[in-house]
């Protein structure tokens, strides 16, 4: 992906110079990729669960619950080995949203910028409780914050064999598509759906997670008509998008695999509705709710 360094930090929030201890306890966090399981799993040996809108991540004790809110001091550019990554997340979390408020602009709506945290080791949020780096990258609706522990970007392609920077540029686009969802309202929709009807909690998780996957589709179709995507990085984001389903996680973490324990969708459900944003451009074409089947 064709990128420029410089892009501005006014969205960002970088308290990696505190430090967060690394492990964490059992947390309520907000819509992830789902990647906690498998990590977990691979990284240090427990298994975590949960879904968008605040499923709970069993990682061992031991973070340090000192750790404050977000509000520390960046770490200086020129001392940072984790610089080109971080410009990088910058550059497309800010482009991503550039993308949603000309699209709420059209629209007649108005778009609330979310903040991203960059943190290393485990956070608190001002609204989801705490967590560790191995729950992945999140995102918060009490705090419209997405959450981000840059060291995943290894763990991506080390443990999931998710490569490429537009793997990454997905990864972030999604958890900006769970902050479209909250300012829609169809976040909380989903969460009064959950509480009238438990029995269809699992089933309207998955639909939610694929319509964040939809949406990110949306902003890689403008990032094609801006003539800045590569050769190789639509199967790079499609190779993210299958690399996180819960069908592949749980088979990578020694489990069979169980549709009726799916919060985020199968691999083949979530490049297909990547595609479907990315094909079509609309939020429209993201509509997983009305669809009998997804």
């Amino acid at each position: 992906m064709r990128w420029k360094r410089g892009s501005s930090d006014r969205d960002v929030i970088d308290v990696r110079g505190r430090g967060g201890g690394g492990r964490g306890r059992a947390v309520p966090v907000g819509g992830g990729l789902g990647l906690a399981g498998v990590i977990v799993f691979l990284l240090l040996q427990v298994l975590g669960g949960g879904g968008a809108g605040g499923g709970a991540f069993n990682i061992p004790t031991g973070f340090d619950d000192q750790v404050t809110a977000p509000g520390g001091q960046s770490i200086p550019s020129a001392q940072d080995p984790e610089r080109d990554l971080r410009d990088f997340s910058v550059y497309v979390f800010n482009d991503v949203q550039d993308t949603w408020q000309q699209t709420f602009g059209e629209q007649g709506q108005q778009y609330q910028h979310a903040k991203l945290v960059l943190y290393r080791g485990g956070v608190d949020t001002s609204g989801c409780g705490s967590a560790s780096s191995a729950v992945g990258p999140f995102y918060c609706p009490a705090d419209q914050r997405v959450y981000l522990d840059l060291s995943f970007y290894r763990d991506m392609e080390q443990q999931l064999g998710a490569t490429g920077d537009f793997a990454w540029a997905y990864v972030i686009a999604h958890e900006v598509g769970h902050h479209v969802q909250q300012q829609l309202g169809t976040s909380g929709e989903v969460q009064a759906a959950r509480r009238d009807d438990p029995s269809r909690a699992n089933e309207l998780s998955v639909r939610l997670e694929l319509q964040a996957d939809c949406y990110a589709g949306v902003w890689a179709r403008s990032v094609f008509e801006e003539g800045a995507l590569e050769e190789g990085d639509v199967d790079e984001a499609f190779r993210a998008a299958e690399a996180v389903g819960d069908d592949r996680l749980q088979r990578r973490a020694g489990q069979g695999v169980n549709p009726d324990s799916f919060t985020h969708g199968t691999s083949a459900q979530r490049r297909r509705w990547f595609d479907s944003g990315r094909k079509a451009g609309e939020p429209a074409a993201c509509d997983t709710f009305s669809a009998d089947s997804v």
